[in-house]
C-alpha cells in the first residue's frame, strides 16, 4: 500500500477530505511528525494492539566495498525498528479456513 492508497482509505473510512487525511498522516509519520521526532529524541511509540516504534543503535564495524573490494569503516548508525505487537501478529498469522 502507498502512502496515497492510505491517504484515501483513511479519507474514506472516517469522512474526511484527501488533504486532512494526508495532513493527518504527516502529523504522525512525516519528516517532523510525531513518531519520528520522538524515536530522534530516543523515544519509543508503543500502539497497543498494533505495536511499537523504537531504535536500535548499530557499532561501527569494519566492512568490504563490493565494486572494489577494499575494507572500509562503516560508522555507528541509529536504525528505526518496528516491533509488531500480539493483537498484529495474531491478524497475520490466523489460520484461513
Amino acid at each position: 500500500m502507498t502512502k496515497q492508497e492510505l491517504v484515501n482509505e483513511l479519507a474514506k473510512r472516517l469522512d474526511l477530505s484527501r488533504a486532512r487525511a494526508a495532513e493527518t498522516i504527516d502529523t504522525l509519520f512525516g519528516s517532523g511528525g510525531i513518531v519520528p521526532n520522538e524515536l530522534r529524541k530516543g523515544g519509543r511509540v508503543q500502539i497497543t494492539g498494533f505495536g511499537q516504534f523504537e531504535t536500535k543503535s548499530r557499532a561501527p564495524r569494519n566492512g568490504r566495498d563490493p565494486r572494489t573490494g577494499r575494507a572500509i569503516a562503516i560508522e555507528a548508525s541509529t536504525a528505526p525498528v518496528f516491533r509488531p505487537g500480539k493483537p498484529l501478529r495474531d491478524v497475520l498469522n490466523r489460520k484461513r479456513n
